[in-house]
């Protein structure tokens, strides 16, 4: 058997060849836990098998099934793109194109000045998440001490008479 590759390049990607092939799969953004467990089981492939042990051929079996998630029978829940919008099909989109879509959902959503993208454009958590403590960064937080010096020294006291 020949060396294990230390990186595999799947979907101009490269990813960590010396992790067994479902936790290789995570690596991609877009595929987590369920499906990549889920291409590894419908290609039989061993789950303790290395990603770097596996023939050219089965990765790029693994590559097809990853772009093409029809010819997986999977259940629709699995998948990262549910009812889009334009078409009213579900898709699973990995890499560059989940990133691209994701941008064009976030400018589409500032276009039309929903709440979440009125959120996005000031910079400001979308998901409902407190905001008393948290998302602090950015501006002045406080009292700041060398100010309150500065007014004291100038006399920004009370009223004198």
């Amino acid at each position: 058997m020949s060396e294990t590759q230390e990186v595999v390049r799947i979907a101009r990607t490269g990813i960590d060849g010396t992790k067994p092939v479902g936790k290789a799969l995570t690596g991609l953004k877009g595929v987590g836990d369920m499906y990549a467990n889920a291409v590894a089981e419908n290609l039989d492939v061993d789950e303790d098998q290395k990603m770097g042990d596996l023939s050219e051929e089965k990765i790029d079996e693994i590559e097809e099934m990853l772009k093409n998630p029809d010819q997986l029978e999977l259940p629709n829940w699995i998948r990262n793109r549910r009812k889009e919008r334009e078409t009213g099909e579900n898709n699973h989109l990995i890499e560059s194109d989940l990133e691209l879509k994701e941008e064009f959902d976030i400018r589409r959503m500032k276009e039309i000045e929903s709440y979440k993208g009125w959120r996005h454009q000031n910079g400001l958590p979308v998901r409902g998440q407190k905001t008393k403590s948290s998302f602090r960064s950015g501006s002045k937080i406080g009292v700041s001490r060398a100010r309150l010096q500065e007014e004291a020294s100038e006399g920004g006291g009370g009223d004198e008479e």
